[in-house]
């Protein structure tokens, strides 16, 4: 699998295109049946199509470490889908998830919105809804970035 953070053996540089190929075609992605489902500057939908290997939690909803990791990678790539010339990711500095009712459905997407740019953090609200277009959690994440 490729490095997107440093594909060409420079860890000050980046490949968008690069990450959202790798957001498909990574195996945990896949094995959690996580796809990216909508993007554009600032925005960012990730779906999860559950299947026979998606952790379930109670009452074969989607698990809680489920739901935190679709959030915090739909969190990313939003910020990715817009990254700033000399900024180069450094990681997610906080995340927080408000869960508000069991996910259920046949699938669930994580719907990541950049509500503010700074030069070293990018703020991002995640809704994350089911098929019945429930609000089932939010998240509120930080993420960190630095000069290239």
């Amino acid at each position: 699998m490729a490095n997107v953070h440093n594909p060409a053996g420079n860890p000050l540089e980046f490949n968008p295109e690069a990450f959202f190929t790798y957001f498909d075609e990574n195996p945990f992605h896949q094995y959690l049946g996580l796809t990216m489902a909508e993007s554009r500057p600032d925005y960012f939908r990730a779906r999860l199509v559950k299947n026979d290997t998606t952790p379930q939690g109670i009452g074969g909803s989607v698990n809680g470490g489920v739901i935190a990791t679709m959030i915090d990678m739909a969190a990313v790539a939003s910020v990715f889908t817009n990254l700033q010339e000399g900024n180069v990711p450094a990681g997610t500095a906080d995340l927080n998830v408000t869960y508000l009712k069991q996910a259920h459905g046949e699938w669930v997407d994580a719907e990541a919105t950049v509500i503010k740019r700074g030069r070293q953090l990018c703020a991002v609200e995640v809704k994350v809804i089911n098929d019945k277009d429930e609000l089932c959690a939010m998240g509120r994440v930080l993420y960190a970035m630095r000069s290239a």
